[in-house]
């Protein structure tokens, strides 16, 4: 496991690995959201504005419909709303699977108590203590964000020449060292350094070699040699 990512075994033994969003993608996401609803807001507001106390009725039933049902109507449909899409995120259940109608109510039915005291208040604070990056209604309701994976073309790994790791490498581990050699360019130095160092028993070196080993052992098990 590296970083966020987290791996799922699904009842037909297929891993599935989903990348956890942490808050300032979600945070973007929200913002996104935000400027949409705020415009159709506007929107119903022109509509009935010359309708007098009944328009007012019809822009205050639309606007409650808009906040409450935005979210929802997008995630079921798609898994994700059109802010959690353009950031590249997806909603779905804590096994992988694409949210549900009553889980997505529930998830956003308690952005309520997410946005006390003011502006997401206990949602980020449940976040941040939550190693899966949960606000109060993904706990209730069982769901995580995730990046959608799918619109990720496969990353290239950093070239190097392929060297043959020690033997007796798992699945997992092999996954592991291609994963990391894949998200190398996301990382800074001193990240990859850091990682690198909890593998230094298989490396038997530290610092910028034992990255530069780790990218060889991955460009080995890429070419298929691994298997």
């Amino acid at each position: 496991m590296l970083d966020t990512a987290r791996q799922y075994e699904t009842p037909e033994g297929i891993d599935l690995e989903m990348r956890i969003a942490g808050p300032v993608v979600r945070a973007c996401a929200w913002a996104i959201d935000l400027v949409i609803r705020f415009g159709l807001y506007g929107v119903i507001s022109i509509l009935f504005a010359f309708f007098g106390g009944i328009g007012v009725a019809f822009i205050l039933i639309g606007i409650f419909l808009v906040e409450w049902f935005y979210p929802v109507i997008f995630e079921v449909r798609t898994g994700a709303t059109p802010g959690k899409k353009a950031m590249g995120l997806l909603v779905v259940h804590d096994n992988g699977t694409p949210v549900s109608l009553s889980s997505s109510l529930i998830r956003n039915l308690l952005r309520t108590a997410d946005f006390f005291p003011f502006l997401y208040g206990f949602g980020l604070l449940a976040m941040l203590f939550n190693y899966e990056f949960k606000r109060l209604g993904d706990m209730a309701a069982g769901t995580l964000v995730v990046y959608d994976d799918r619109q990720v073309e496969r990353m290239a790994l950093p070239a190097t020449e392929a060297l043959r790791p020690p033997a007796g490498l798992t699945g997992d581990e092999q996954h592991t060292l291609l994963a990391f050699a894949e998200r190398s360019t996301l990382l800074s130095d001193d990240r990859k350094a850091e990682l690198a160092e909890i593998l230094s028993d298989l490396t038997e070196t530290q610092g910028q070699a034992g990255v530069e080993k780790l990218h060889a052992y991955a460009n080995w098990l890429a070419s298929g040699r691994g298997k």
